[in-house]
């Protein structure tokens, strides 16, 4: 890998955020990717958030939304994802603020309905666990999930 000097890693680093929000976390490794050291790296962080180029709050709210309409992701992966990338909690709660709660329950019931379309089982609790089971590895909490399950597919 190509070592850059603070100033050549500065305008590089400045294209990549640019590009797309990305955590502290991201653009902290990607510095060290270029050779820096932690001084340096710290001082262009600084640079990047004070220029707005780097806003945790801004990363969070596009994240949380982006993984909700396009691969739709429930709350409980998304918050994983987001600690994952070192986000605090308080920014966290701010982005899940963005999750409108109608819309959340017509993507829950839209991927139960899908689910239920393409699995081939006659026995219903078996059907029934194997669609809970796919929603909550969407990240949707168990309890909601069992909840409009039991109001979709009656006994």
């Amino acid at each position: 890998m190509k070592k850059y000097t603070p100033t050549q890693a500065l305008e590089k680093i400045r294209h990549y955020c640019a590009y797309q929000e990305r955590s502290h976390l991201e653009v902290r490794n990607k510095l060290y990717e270029y050779g820096l050291y932690s001084s340096d790296v710290d001082e262009i962080l600084m640079q990047l958030i004070t220029d707005g180029f780097l806003n945790e709050e801004r990363f969070a709210k596009s994240f949380a939304g982006g993984k909700f309409r396009v691969k739709k992701w429930g709350k409980i992966k998304i918050v994983n994802h987001l600690e994952a990338h070192d986000i605090s909690k308080n920014c966290i709660r701010t982005a899940l603020k963005e999750i409108d709660n109608d819309d959340y329950l017509k993507t829950l019931r839209s991927i139960i309905e899908q689910k239920n379309d393409s699995i081939e089982e006659e026995n219903l609790f078996v059907k029934r666990d194997k669609i809970s089971k796919y929603a909550i590895q969407k990240g949707f909490e168990p309890d909601l999930v069992w909840k409009t399950i039991k109001e979709m597919i009656p006994n």
